[in-house]
């Protein structure tokens, strides 16, 4: 919800995230081709606003406005019980599941503290590798 038009690269395919809770969560995140046209609708909504998700009057999304306005009542409408959090543990299965290293998945997850002092300093992703894996699934 926090994300900010400023920090989306549309050509790359990635945003920057640059506000976790923890510090091993700040990361470049990756946009699938499948889902780059709704990160283009997001961009081009509201001009005027500077964040790329928000309220329908153009202010800044707060997560709980968002549960409890249209993931909440989408899930009871589905007899769905998730949250959007959910939806991370999915992907990270699914990338396992599609055969992706490791060491990509802790990258696309955030999860650089759990990776190995080798994984940390000597492994180096750029972002096609991550839009790559993550068009995997």
């Amino acid at each position: 919800m926090d994300l900010k038009k400023e920090n989306v690269h549309l050509d790359e395919q990635y945003f920057d995230v640059i506000s976790s809770k923890t510090e091993n969560e700040i990361q470049k995140g990756s946009i699938a081709n499948e889902l780059l046209h709704f990160y283009q609708n997001w961009f081009e909504d509201n001009s005027e606003c500077e964040y790329l998700i928000h309220t329908p009057d153009g202010k800044h999304f707060q997560y709980r406005n968002y549960y409890d306005r249209y993931s909440h009542p989408l899930m009871e409408q589905l007899n769905i019980n998730r949250t959007p959090h959910c939806c991370r543990h999915t992907c990270i299965s699914m990338l396992a599941e599609a055969g992706i290293n490791q060491t990509i998945i802790k990258k696309i997850a955030g999860h650089s503290g759990a990776m190995t002092l080798t994984e940390k300093v000597y492994t180096h992703f750029d972002i096609k590798e991550l839009v790559d894996a993550i068009n995997k699934i």
